[in-house]
């Protein structure tokens, strides 16, 4: 069972300090004086109360890849993190492209219980790009699948992309696409540009995800159905998305955290921590994402949250793994890269961070408001420290982490997930279940 706790002083988004009272999982009373005998009273003078953060693009692994995550230990990097909901993305073996799969990474998440994992099914049988999965069955099923992607590989058939948009139209499901042509980007280890030149790697140009960016807002407006387009990263592709939305057409658009800190530039020494796809672009790039994030052409921010063994990094560029980790980071590069540069306020945050995801994931109890008589999912943070990244700091399987021993701000202090506290002053709970 959850306890009781009241939480005093917080500073509630867009709003001035207040008192959160919360029992049995549920957010009773916000105000001002409150007071409750038994309650566990956490002081938040300084500390912004935020919605429980939610993540609609996190890589879990399990089951199939349980020496880089599992469901488990992917749970506690992400309440370590603020987060209280990730969306898992079905690239697992087997591929999660049936209601079985998906129906047991949800009960391997609420056996966790340390965030609620909500499953993402895949487009197509085995992510092949060449039949459609059941995804009639997945979003029926007890896991109640509304977002289908083939992540890691991109829907490139224009045929099989436009019958997955009219399919998920019938139960107001979304496609989240991975926008790489494969034509475009065989053998390709970096951004093309300068640094790529100057390194003799063979260059991912922008074009290759513009191209399938605009391919897709196209059919889907064609279809009338929604799409989702994921780790967008090139001044190009939010350019094809303003577009896109003035036009009408029901898109939406994620941008990584490492893609509104990182650049190419970081490749220079062949760190393998720097490889991801997609790559880390120009210094261009990165203030023509944020700015698309600034003005709401890019809804939100989701982690891509990648983990691979040390030995799939520990090695030479061109035959190192693609992906970062970035759950227990992101809330504070989100902090250096937007919140300190006054381009977003943390009401903003919370919308970016928290309400959006939930809306287009299409779950319900997820990214609510800090309200009596919602769901208590809270993260309570500190703005105020500022700190080197550290391999403390990471609480998944693996480590493989660009920001370590880079300066970062902020802490998150308590994560509260439907009222059970997993992160507590700072600390990882060890068993949500045993301490709440």
């Amino acid at each position: 069972m959850s306890e009781t706790l009241l939480i005093t002083g917080a500073r509630l988004t867009g709003a001035d300090a207040a008192d959160i009272l919360i029992e049995g999982g549920i957010i009773t009373e916000v105000g001002t004086g409150l007071s409750r005998s038994g309650a566990t009273v956490v002081d938040s003078d300084g500390l912004i109360a935020l919605p429980g953060l939610v993540d609609l693009h996190t890589h879990l692994r399990e089951p199939g890849y349980e020496a880089s995550e599992t469901i488990l230990t992917g749970s506690r990097a992400a309440a370590a993190g603020g987060y209280t909901t990730v969306f898992a993305m079905p690239n697992t073996s087997p591929v999660a492209d049936t209601a079985g799969v998906v129906e047991q990474e949800l009960a391997l998440g609420e056996a966790a219980g340390y965030v609620t994992v909500q499953p993402i099914g895949a487009v197509t049988v085995g992510q092949q790009g060449q039949r459609l999965a059941e995804l009639g069955a997945m979003a029926s099923s007890r896991a109640r699948v509304r977002v289908f992607s083939d992540d890691g590989f991109c829907v490139w058939d224009p045929l099989i992309m436009r019958r997955a948009l009219e399919y998920v139209k019938a139960f107001d499901g979304v496609v989240a696409q991975h926008a790489q042509d494969p034509r475009l980007t065989e053998g390709a280890q970096l951004n093309e540009g300068i640094v790529s030149a100057e390194l003799g790697l063979a260059g991912w140009p922008a074009v290759a995800e513009e191209s399938i960016i605009a391919r897709d807002v196209l059919l889907a407006e064609h279809v009338g159905s929604r799409l989702h387009v994921c780790h967008l990263s090139t001044a190009g592709s939010v350019d094809i998305i303003r577009w896109a939305k003035k036009r009408g057409i029901d898109v939406t658009a994620e941008v990584t955290p490492h893609h509104l800190l990182l650049t190419d530039d970081l490749a220079r020494g062949y760190d393998a921590r720097f490889k991801v796809n997609p790559p880390l672009r120009t210094a261009e790039d990165v203030q023509a994402v944020r700015e698309g994030l600034a003005d709401g052409t890019i809804d939100i921010v989701a982690t891509d949250h990648a983990p691979h063994p040390a030995e799939a990094k520990a090695c030479e560029w061109q035959a190192a793994a693609n992906g970062m980790v970035g759950l227990e980071s992101a809330l504070r590069v989100v902090q250096q890269a937007m919140v300190d540069t006054g381009m977003l306020q943390w009401h903003d945050v919370a919308r970016v961070m928290s309400h959006t995801p939930a809306r287009i994931g299409r779950l319900a109890g997820a990214g609510t408001a800090i309200e009596a008589g919602q769901p208590a999912s809270i993260t309570l943070y500190d703005p105020r420290p500022s700190r080197a990244f550290a391999l403390d700091d990471l609480h998944g399987r693996s480590v493989n982490s660009p920001y370590l021993g880079r300066e970062l701000p902020g802490e998150v202090r308590w994560t509260i997930h439907r009222g059970t506290v997993t992160v507590r002053d700072g600390a990882l709970v060890e068993n949500p279940e045993v301490s709440a």
